[in-house]
């Protein structure tokens, strides 16, 4: 049985995120996301979604078998804890599947890293490009201030 390990924020869920979770399936037969927990993310806006309630909406897409919330210490605990035969990142992670590699083998930790790549058909296939719809639809400034009125 290969298990596949998918990672993410999954802040607000969109066809991106399916589209790199079904490929990240397509690879083995279970998948397990490990969901970033909020103290963790720093490489981009804070999430807007509580980790929890990613955690619950990540759990219920069709391709995922289980999901965890990641560790607030050790991103690699996860990872020793579930032993995946594989682990893919999203097409937008900051990261390279090399520079995982490496890092995972200077924890003793040997396992492929793939890329799945980007779902094209998609207008809004971003949490910030949904983000900034709502706000443009909302009448909302750049400064996030409400429009006169409310």
């Amino acid at each position: 049985m290969t298990r596949v390990v998918a990672t993410g924020t999954f802040d607000i869920i969109h066809p991106g995120h399916l589209f790199y979770l079904a490929g990240s399936k397509a690879l083995g037969d279970e998948l397990y996301v490990i969901v970033a927990r909020e103290h963790n993310v720093r490489h981009k806006p804070q999430p807007i979604i509580p980790e929890a309630q990613r955690l619950a909406m990540v759990l219920g897409l069709k391709p995922v078998d289980h999901a965890v919330l990641g560790d607030l210490v050790d991103k690699f605990r996860p990872i020793r804890e579930l032993k995946p035969d594989i682990i893919t990142i999203g097409f937008n992670q900051r990261f390279t599947p090399e520079t995982l590699e490496a890092e995972l083998k200077a924890e003793g930790i040997d396992i492929p890293v793939i890329r799945i790549g980007q779902y094209m058909d998609c207008e809004l296939c971003s949490s910030s490009q949904i983000i900034d719809r709502a706000i443009e639809r909302r009448g909302y400034t750049l400064s996030r201030s409400p429009p006169s009125g409310e």
